[in-house]
C-alpha cells in the first residue's frame, strides 16, 4: 500500500517498513490517538489462508489484553475488510541490530539486566498459560530504558506441539523434536540470547530459514513447513537443527563473564528441559547479578539514557 492509503478508518499508511514470510508491516499514523503506530497485516498472496488470518488476530487480541511493561502493546486488532494489529511505534533498536552495531561486547551487568527483563515477561506470559516459543534479539527491542519483548505469533499453551516451530536456530531441542513444551522452552531462548548477545556468537551454526509459517495451534495434519522435514526423518532434523547433536559449549569458551551469570546461561541451554531452571529463580539470580543502585529502577539494559551509547567492555575482558 502506497502512503497516504487509508486501509481501514483512522488509519493513514506512511511507508512500508518490512515484509516477511506471510506479513507486511507498515508504518502509520492514527487519527484518533494522534501518534505514530505499526500496521500488521497479511501479504496479499497470503490472504486466502484462513490459518493464517486466524493467527494474526489471536496475536492481535492477545497483546491488546496483556499490559505489561516489557512487551509490545497492541491498541486495536480490526478484522474486516482485511485483518489488521495495530501495535505501538517503539523507537528504540532490536538486540540483533545491537549485537551487529557494537564493536565490543556489552557490559556483564546489562547482560544480566537484559535476562531480568526477558524473565519478566516471559514470567507475565507464563502465568497466563502462554508459551513465547520464539524469544531471540530480532525479537528483542531496546526501547524507552526498557527491553521489550516482541511477536507471539507462534505462541502457544504448554503442551505437545508439532515439531520445528519457531526459529531453527533458537530452538530449544525439544521444540525441534516436537515433544510436549514447557516453560522450559522460554527458559532456553532466553539462555540462548543472552549467549548471543554476550558473545556475538550463537552456540551453534546458524541455519539460513525464518521463523516457520506453520500454525501455531496446528493439529497433527498440518503441512510441513518450508524449510523443516518429516516428523519420522531423524537425520535430516539433526542437519537441521544442530541443538538435536549435542550440548552447547559453555559460554566461558566464548567469553570471560562473572562465575554465576555464565553458570546461569549455561544452566538455561541444558538439553533435558527438566535440568533447567525456572523463570523465577533465573530472574533472582539476574537480580543478584546487578550493582545495588540499580535494582529498583528501570534503566535500559545498557544502563545509558535513551539516545547515548551502550556502554562496552574492553575487548580483552
Amino acid at each position: 500500500m502506497p502512503p497516504g492509503t487509508r486501509p481501514v478508518a483512522g488509519y493513514e499508511i506512511l511507508a512500508h517498513l518490512t515484509r516477511t514470510g506471510w506479513l507486511d508491516v507498515y508504518d502509520a499514523w492514527s487519527h484518533e490517538r494522534d501518534c505514530r503506530c505499526l500496521l500488521k497485516t497479511l501479504r496479499p498472496d497470503r490472504r486466502h489462508e484462513p490459518r493464517l488470518r486466524e493467527r494474526l488476530l489471536r496475536e492481535g487480541r492477545w497483546l491488546e489484553a496483556f499490559s505489561h511493561p516489557h512487551l509490545v502493546r497492541a491498541y486495536e486488532t480490526v478484522e474486516a475488510p482485511e485483518p489488521f494489529v495495530v501495535l505501538e511505534t517503539l523507537t528504540g533498536e532490536t538486540v540483533a541490530h545491537l549485537i551487529g552495531r557494537l564493536h565490543r561486547r556489552l557490559a556483564a551487568p546489562d547482560v544480566a539486566f537484559l535476562g531480568l527483563h526477558l524473565c519478566s515477561a516471559l514470567h507475565y506470559l507464563h502465568g497466563r498459560d502462554l508459551l513465547h516459543l520464539d524469544v531471540k534479539p530480532s525479537n528483542v527491542i531496546i526501547d524507552c530504558r526498557r527491553a521489550k519483548l516482541l511477536d507471539l505469533s507462534v505462541a502457544r499453551p504448554p503442551g505437545p506441539a508439532p515439531a520445528g516451530i519457531g526459529t531453527p536456530c533458537y530452538l530449544a531441542p525439544e521444540q525441534a523434536r516436537g515433544a510436549d513444551l514447557s516453560a522450559a522452552a522460554d527458559v532456553w531462548g532466553v539462555g540462548i540470547t543472552l549467549y548471543e548477545v554476550a558473545t556475538g556468537d550463537l552456540p551453534f551454526p546458524e541455519i539460513t530459514t525464518t521463523t516457520t509459517d506453520r500454525e501455531p495451534a496446528g493439529d497433527a495434519g498440518a503441512d510441513t513447513p518450508s524449510g523443516s522435514v518429516s516428523p519420522d526423518d531423524t537425520y535430516g532434523r539433526q542437519r537441521l537443527y544442530p541443538q538435536l547433536e549435542g550440548r552447547a559449549a559453555p559460554v566461558g569458551t566464548a567469553r570471560r563473564l562473572p562465575r554465576a551469570l555464565a553458570a546461569a546461561v549455561d544452566a538455561c541451554l541444558e538439553p533435558d528441559p527438566t535440568a533447567r531452571p525456572d523463570i523465577g529463580s533465573l530472574a533472582a539470580t539476574f537480580d543478584a547479578l546487578l550493582p545495588f543502585h540499580r535494582r529498583d529502577v528501570e534503566p535500559a539494559p545498557s544502563g545509558s539514557a535513551p539516545g547515548q551509547p551502550l556502554r562496552e567492555e574492553a575487548a580483552h575482558e
